[in-house]
């Protein structure tokens, strides 16, 4: 069981929820034509942090889905706004941030060398889910989510050492020998570059609408299996983070994670 166990208060900022993918279990995508689909404005984004400084929040989480300007629709909003990718959006976000105090953590999903040497001066983390190593059909015709194109991203992190966030999903088809491969990679990747900061273990929760509304979750006795074998697979100097609010999250401490990740007094994440 860890000494200590660590957080962060963060606020969480989804600049969009348009996504070039369309994941089996995703309850938070949106084609651009749907009424529920968004792009924060740079007033939207002010205000949330202007919260975040209130609160005494130190991390400005900003997520959004993965190359939402494939969509011709999204291209004309984010022109709109007088850019021409959500990550050039995001450099001024991030910007943006830092003068309000508050340090950015993105997550813009599968990037090129290119575009993560923009963002690191600005960036005091970054993060992208391996999820796993296995070719599942929950993410059939998802160019972000081939799992080569992740592992990329993860090691151009290391070359630009980035300091940098992953992590597993847990329950979406894989099976407890692709959970150890996967392990095993973001433990080969780490002991090339040490750039790893901390791996999720994140369990799958159906969400309405989606093709895998119906499938059941991992059992607590599942997440506190892949937990102990995280822990002896993963250097020491890797945290692993479990979400707060799972039911029975102290055995999952006792197993070896030793972190909640962000943990926000204002914003829902």
């Amino acid at each position: 069981m860890p000494d200590q166990v660590t957080f962060s208060r963060n606020v969480f900022l989804p600049i969009t929820n348009v996504c070039r993918n369309r994941c089996g279990y995703c309850g938070f995508r949106r084609d651009p034509t749907h009424p529920e689909a968004n792009l924060m404005t740079v007033d939207e984004v002010k205000r949330i942090l202007e919260e975040g400084v209130r609160f005494e929040c130190t991390e400005a989480l900003f997520t959004f889905g993965e190359k939402p300007e494939e969509h011709q629709l999204f291209r004309e909003w984010i022109n709109d706004l007088g850019y021409s990718s959500v990550i050039e959006y995001l450099v001024d976000l991030c910007e943006i941030a830092i003068d309000y105090g508050i340090l950015p953590h993105s997550n813009p999903g599968v990037m090129g060398l290119r575009e993560m040497k923009r963002l690191k001066p600005l960036n005091a983390s970054m993060g992208l889910m391996l999820e796993t190593v296995a070719t599942l059909p929950a993410h059939e015709g998802c160019a972000g989510k081939i799992p080569s194109a992740r592992i990329k991203t993860i090691e151009n992190a290391g070359r630009l050492k980035i300091p940098f966030t992953t992590g597993l999903l847990i329950g979406i088809g894989e099976s407890m020998a692709d959970r150890e491969q996967t392990l095993e990679v973001v433990r080969d990747l780490h002991q090339r570059y040490r750039h790893i900061q901390e791996v999720i273990i994140q369990p799958f929760a159906p969400k309405p609408d989606t093709e895998m509304a119906n499938c059941p979750e991992p059992s607590h006795q599942e997440m506190i299996d892949v937990v102990t074998i995280a822990r002896r697979i993963l250097p020491d100097d890797v945290a692993i983070q479990v979400p707060p609010n799972l039911t029975g999250f102290p055995d999952l401490i006792r197993c070896g994670a030793s972190d909640l990740g962000g943990i926000s007094p204002y914003t829902i994440d």
